[in-house]
């Protein structure tokens, strides 16, 4: 069967001309599943011949929404999305002064391993296709009623473990004839995978790139973050500096503050040694509390962002939204697996 979800409308014309249909209707198709089409009997400008020979040979990936929490405190939706596989991920819909912006997975769990975090917990089960990318862009503006204008590949899943699927993710969500979300409105976020990074750097998209960070050494670095031993920090900051470099596109580091970890003015003086000579952004995240995580928040945040900005680090403290509803990445996944291994609720 076909994911026709995952083609370019070229692609789609050329599966169409292979059923015996003209070429045109592969604009027609893509321009149905980009309005969230659950099948192809809903395409009412097809012939009905060509809706069954679809049928037979194509698929449309449509989510379910197996739990979905709205924030009290802010709006922040979670959504908890059963795929067709019956696995589950997480999308975030966040809203802003400046428009909605939704956080996305890339995988079925993740295996970087880091060690606050909640999504890499149960280990990487799969990548995700072009098409259940893009469904959490769709599915959560149909359902929400709310338009996006922003998206973040922050949520489950590291995007350069899976890089060729979310390329072709970002070309159909930045297509004119789809939901034309311009690259600059599209940020990525990676933990330090630095062919990637240097990949993205050739291909001079316009996306903005941000670097989960959490320590500028490389022991602190290793302790939390098993990628820095595949790839140490001085070769990404090396990689961000050529990144910078081919694109003119400024790097967002984002970094948990870490009680005793990561938290010492020394730490911010190094950050800012390591950046210094293309315009970086520092986000200091507050550490979600996690609770199979021994890491606890640090104290220090305020004292930290005026130590980097005592160096003309620009660097300011993430707003925590969804704090009453596991808006944490893999928070909400974690627990319905949980019950569902309970029997509690299934999923």
């Amino acid at each position: 069967m076909i994911d026709l979800k995952s083609m370019t409308p070229e692609e789609i014309s050329g599966v169409l001309k292979e059923l015996g249909a003209p070429a045109f209707r592969g604009k027609q198709v893509f321009a149905w599943l980009h309005k969230g089409a659950a099948c192809f009997e809903e395409m009412s400008d097809l012939p009905k011949a060509l809706r069954e020979k679809l049928g037979e040979h194509c698929f449309i990936t449509v989510p379910k929404v197996a739990r979905k929490q709205v924030s009290r405190q802010d709006g922040t939706i979670k959504y908890l999305w059963e795929l067709a596989d019956g696995n589950c991920i997480e999308s975030v819909l966040m809203r802003y002064h400046h428009g909605n912006t939704v956080c996305i997975s890339s995988q079925v769990g993740c295996r970087m391993g880091c060690a606050f975090c909640a999504s890499t917990i149960a280990g990487k089960v799969r990548d995700l296709t072009p098409a259940e990318m893009l469904d959490q862009v769709l599915f959560t503006q149909l359902d929400s009623g709310l338009e996006i204008s922003n998206i973040v590949l922050m949520g489950i899943g590291e995007p350069m473990d899976n890089l060729d699927n979310v390329l072709r993710f970002l070309q159909l969500v930045n297509h004119p004839a789809g939901m034309n979300i311009g690259m600059r409105h599209i940020s990525l976020s990676t933990c330090g995978v630095v062919p990637g990074i240097r990949r993205l750097a050739q291909l001079k998209t316009q996306l903005t790139l941000s670097v989960s960070l959490h320590a500028p050494d490389g022991e602190t670095r290793s302790k939390i973050m098993p990628v820095n031993r595949a790839y140490p920090v001085e070769e990404l900051f090396a990689a961000c500096h050529d990144y910078f470099r081919e694109t003119g596109r400024r790097i967002s580091f984002e970094y948990a503050m870490i009680d005793g970890v990561n938290d010492q003015d020394w730490q911010a003086d190094l950050i800012a040694s390591r950046i210094k000579g293309m315009p970086g952004h520092v986000n200091l995240i507050p550490l979600n509390d996690v609770v199979e995580s021994p890491f606890k928040p640090s104290g220090r945040i305020a004292a930290f962002q005026r130590r980097l900005e005592s160096h003309g680090v620009t660097a300011t403290v993430r707003r925590s939204l969804g704090g009453d509803i596991d808006a944490s990445c893999g928070q909400l996944r974690r627990k319905a697996m949980e019950e569902a291994k309970r029997g509690e609720k299934p999923l």
